[in-house]
């Protein structure tokens, strides 16, 4: 193995995004839609429909109703300003004919599981950070830190489309590699190319490559801080840069305007990191129409039912229990409310969590009409730890967490 070249950075990290996920799964199922503007985001009721001719019958965006989101669009929708969490109607104005289709999370999860375990076969350190994205440590992945010919970044290259050409051989999918140093530049690099890309950056690149980009781009930057800047006629990344840190100072205080230089510079010393555990699970959905309590109670019943059990399969799949159980609802007028109690003892059953959920829900005044409802488990642990039972209001609710509550289908809710 060839020595180490001084040009490499002492860490090779990339962040691996797979390109319009959801929208490119679909595609494999319906393989002619290719190249066509189309939206993940509909009901169920939005299936295509097989036609005696054996061909299919696709919804249009311009025959949805509804309070619907986009979840994800194709690049041919895109580029008609269709993009994720952008209202379906708003979505429809802007392109009426692009195709709809429900969303199918179990096939995404499927094919989630299959791309990640091709990466590992090569590189084994991931940081899962979602259904569609990873990051991925290089640095000590044989041939990683070998040049090829005069490229110094040779080697971590063929590692990468390795890893690229694996990932498409598991999944029929494409995916987009940033490789840098560090994790805060991956991410920046892994969106400069798509779809399909393989970005590879070094410090010494930093002023063509990203400090052009818009400070947006940096992931920790939101719609506030963004606004800010703009105020203080800083734009690019590049001029952030070169912003006064006393600047910074008075304006965003003293951690995060440090944080604001540093990201700048693309400093980051965040370690990938392999494992970590959730705070919460939890469920939600938003109504085509607003609920009512009373009105509305059969549907409303079967809604919260399929929550908790879709809750129950999220906690069982995963290997967790849960003694906080917790309610959102978010009324007309977009008010939001929580409630949560917590359990003497953990559960991830489905009847127990709507017991509990529905225990939360009767300290909520439900008069208003409702338009979104979920469930969250937290308080999180594994079967076998052992915690220390909970005192005072647990105690009192020891009952309604006993095997001998009411069967949930007999809990008298939304009434």
């Amino acid at each position: 193995m060839a020595e180490p070249t001084p040009a490499l950075p002492d860490r090779l990290i990339a962040h691996l995004d797979m390109d319009a996920f959801y929208a490119s799964v679909e595609l494999l199922r319906y393989p002619e839609l290719k190249g066509l503007p189309v939206v993940v985001g509909g009901r169920r009721a939005h299936t295509p429909r097989e036609l005696p001719d054996g061909t299919r019958q696709f919804f249009k965006l311009a025959d949805y109703t509804g309070r619907g989101v986009v979840t994800t669009s194709t690049y041919a929708a895109r580029d008609l300003g269709v993009f994720s969490a952008m209202g379906l109607m708003k979505a429809a104005l802007r392109a009426p004919q692009a195709i709809l289709l429900p969303a199918d999370f179990d096939s995404y999860r499927h094919y989630s599981r299959l791309f990640k375990a091709a990466v590992r076969e090569i590189a084994p350190v991931i940081e899962d950070r979602g259904i569609d994205e990873i990051y991925i440590d290089l640095t000590d992945v044989p041939g990683a830190r070998d040049a090829v010919g005069h490229d110094p970044l040779g080697g971590v290259r063929a590692v990468a489309r390795e890893i690229k050409n694996s990932v498409q051989s598991a999944t029929g999918l494409t995916c987009s590699i940033g490789v840098t140093p560090n994790k805060l530049l991956s991410k920046i690099a892994s969106e400069l190319d798509k779809p399909d890309g393989l970005t590879v950056i070094t410090m010494a690149d930093l002023p063509t490559r990203i400090w052009p980009l818009p400070v947006r781009r940096i992931n920790g930057i939101g719609p506030k801080a963004g606004a800010k800047l703009d105020g203080l006629d800083i734009h690019t990344i590049g001029e952030l840069a070169a912003a006064p840190q006393e600047l910074l100072l008075q304006h965003f205080g003293p951690g995060y305007s440090v944080w604001l230089h540093q990201a700048a510079w693309g400093l980051d010393d965040r370690p990938v990191v392999t494992h970590s555990e959730p705070v919460s699970i939890s469920r939600e959905t938003t109504f085509e129409r607003d609920l009512h309590a009373k009105r509305d109670r059969p549907e409303l019943s079967r809604i919260f039912t399929a929550l908790c059990e879709q809750l129950a399969s999220d906690l069982q799949r995963k290997g967790y229990l849960g003694r906080t159980i917790g309610i959102k609802l978010r009324f007309e007028g977009f008010r939001t409310v929580t409630r949560d109690l917590t359990l003497e003892e953990p559960v991830q059953d489905a009847a127990s969590i709507r017991h509990a959920a529905g225990l939360c829900l009767k300290r909520v005044d439900l008069s208003q009409r409702l338009r979104l409802l979920g469930v969250r488990v937290g308080k999180l642990s594994r079967p076998g730890e052992v915690e220390p039972p909970r005192r005072g209001r647990a105690a009192a609710t020891a009952e309604d967490a006993s095997p001998a509550r009411p069967k949930p289908e007999n809990l008298p809710l939304f009434n």
